[in-house]
Parts: structure tokens; C-alpha cells; sequence
């Protein structure tokens, strides 16, 4: 996972350095859907269909005290999940470049390509 998180992270400063918007966009978006799918599900509501227990201080209704009270776990993501993540991120501008293709937005379609190609060279450097 570290891999093409790493990989993600040097091409994206190597794109802003080169003012690359197309490539800072795309590789913006990889790194946020890596984290979003880190991100641990919020708790879901009881079998009763109550909303789960809150814990809280005399002082505010359902809020945390202590140190890092407020910090949120994260998942462990496989090589394998990241580049699912990576290759879903790819597909879904390549058919979103369909769509405006065939609207007759050639200049989006191209934009999203290019997008595409971007995201698809991180897999292509693993190795």
C-alpha cells in the first residue's frame, strides 16, 4: 500500500513543480480515495434501531475527553485493495471520457484521458 501511496505522493509533488493540472488533479483525487477507504465506518445505529451509545463529560452531551480523545482509527489497506482503488479510479474517468465523447465534449473526454493515463502509470511503475 505504502508503494504506490509513495509513488502517488512523489509524482503528485513532481506535478505541481511542473504546474501538470491535469496530473495534480488526478493524483489529488487517488490519495483522497485511498484515505476515504482507510477511513473507519461511523458506528452504525443499534438492532433496536436506537442510535449507538455516546459517551460524554458533565459538561457537553456526548462528547470525548482525554487525550486524542478525538482521533478517528484507520483501516489497514492490502496492495491489493489500493490497487482496486487505483484501477476504479482509472475506469471511472475513462467512462465518463465515453460519456462527453459522445456528447461532443472532446475537450472534457481528452481532459479525463489524460486523467486516466495518469492514474493507470502508478500501477504500471509497480513492480
Amino acid at each position: 500500500m505504502d508503494d504506490v501511496r509513495g509513488r502517488s505522493q512523489r509524482a503528485l509533488r513532481a506535478a505541481m513543480k511542473a504546474r501538470d493540472s491535469v496530473a495534480v488533479s488526478a493524483l489529488r483525487s487517488v490519495l483522497a480515495a485511498i484515505a476515504n477507504a482507510e477511513a473507519v465506518p461511523a458506528a452504525a445505529p443499534s438492532s433496536d434501531g436506537s442510535s449507538p451509545a455516546v459517551t460524554g463529560d458533565q459538561y457537553v452531551a456526548g462528547s470525548t475527553a482525554g487525550l486524542a480523545a478525538t482521533e478517528a482509527g484507520r483501516r489497514e489497506l492490502t496492495s491489493e485493495e489500493v490497487a482496486e482503488i487505483v484501477r476504479a479510479e482509472a475506469a471511472e474517468r475513462r467512462a465518463m471520457a465515453r460519456q462527453y465523447q459522445a456528447a461532443g465534449q472532446a475537450e472534457q473526454a481528452g481532459r479525463l484521458l489524460r486523467e486516466a493515463q495518469v492514474i493507470e502509470e502508478l500501477l504500471l511503475t509497480a513492480g
